[in-house]
C-alpha cells in the first residue's frame, strides 16, 4: 500500500491503523467525473487483496460511505463522503471571506478564478468562481489536478521546505510514469522562477487550451497553504496577458487573504 504524502513527520507505526488507511484508500480510488467503481477497479487503483477490497467496500456500504448499485454490481460513492466535504468546506473560515473577492475578481478579469489546497498527490478545488464571459474549462468544487502540471501545484510545492519539496517530486515523478521526468523537469523550472516571480504560470501544460497563474498564501487561523489560481482560454488570453495583468491583481488578492508565499 502507497501512502499519501499528506503527513510530514515520520510515521509511528505503532499509532498508525493500516486498516482505516486501507478504507480511505478505497474513497481515494474514485476520480472526477467517475460514478461507479467495481471491486476489480479497486483493486488495481489501490494495490489491496481483493479479499481486504471485499471486505472494506462491505465496512464502508454499512457506514454510509459507499452505496452498491446491485444493478451494474459497482460501488458508489454515498452521502457520508459528501457530509465530510460540507464540513471541511463549512470550517474554512478563509472561504468565506474569499468568496465575494473570487466573485469580483472573475467578472473585472473575464475568468475562471479558484480557491484550492493539497490532497495527497493532487490539488483539490475548494471553490471555483467564473465570469459569464469565461469560456475556460469547467472545474468545479471537489476537483482535482495534478500537482506537476497545473499552476495551483506548482505554487504550493514552490513555498514548501526544500527537502519535502524534493520528497514530493520524487514521488510525483513515480507516479507520472515514462513521463515523470518531463514532468517534473518542467515543473521545477516554474517552481525555480518563483523566487523572482512569486507566483506559478501553467501555460498550455495542462489541456492545450488553457493557460492559468497561481499564488500561494497562508492561511492566517491554521497556518495551511491555500492557493488562489486564475485561468483562461489560451487562444484568447496569452501569457502577456497572464503576466502583465491576471498576475499582479491575483497577487494583492492573495495578499489581502493571507500571508504571501
Amino acid at each position: 500500500m502507497t501512502l499519501p504524502s499528506t503527513f510530514s513527520a515520520p510515521l509511528d507505526e505503532r499509532k498508525f491503523v493500516v486498516a482505516l488507511a486501507r478504507g480511505l484508500d478505497l474513497l481515494r480510488a474514485f476520480r472526477p467525473g467517475e460514478t461507479l467503481l467495481g471491486n476489480r477497479d479497486f483493486v488495481e487503483r489501490t494495490g489491496l487483496p481483493k479479499a481486504t477490497v471485499n471486505r472494506l467496500a462491505y465496512t464502508l456500504t454499512v457506514l454510509g460511505y459507499l452505496r452498491l448499485d446491485e444493478t451494474h454490481g459497482k460501488y458508489a460513492l454515498d452521502a457520508g463522503v459528501l457530509s465530510l466535504g460540507f464540513a471541511l468546506l463549512s470550517g474554512t473560515d478563509t472561504l468565506e471571506l474569499a468568496r465575494p473577492h473570487l466573485r469580483s475578481f472573475a467578472r473585472e478579469v473575464g475568468a475562471a478564478v479558484s480557491l484550492g489546497c493539497r490532497d495527497g498527490l493532487d490539488m483539490v478545488y475548494l471553490e471555483t468562481i467564473r465570469s459569464d464571459t469565461a469560456l475556460t474549462l469547467g472545474l468545479a468544487s471537489g476537483s482535482k489536478l495534478s500537482m506537476l502540471t497545473s499552476s495551483m501545484g506548482r505554487a504550493y510545492l514552490a513555498v514548501q521546505p526544500p527537502d519535502a519539496r524534493a520528497a514530493l517530486l520524487a514521488e510525483l515523478k513515480k507516479a507520472a510514469g515514462k513521463m515523470g521526468g518531463m514532468l517534473v523537469a518542467q515543473a521545477e523550472k516554474e517552481i525555480a522562477a518563483f523566487a523572482t516571480e512569486r507566483c506559478c504560470y501553467s501555460f498550455r501544460a495542462w489541456h492545450d487550451d488553457v493557460n492559468a497563474v497561481a499564488v500561494p498564501f497562508r492561511e492566517p487561523r491554521e497556518q495551511r497553504w491555500l492557493v488562489l489560481s486564475c485561468s483562461g482560454p489560451a487562444s484568447s488570453m496569452g501569457e502577456e496577458v497572464f503576466r502583465e495583468n491576471v498576475a499582479p491583481r491575483l497577487k494583492a488578492l492573495a495578499a489581502r487573504l493571507g500571508e504571501l508565499g
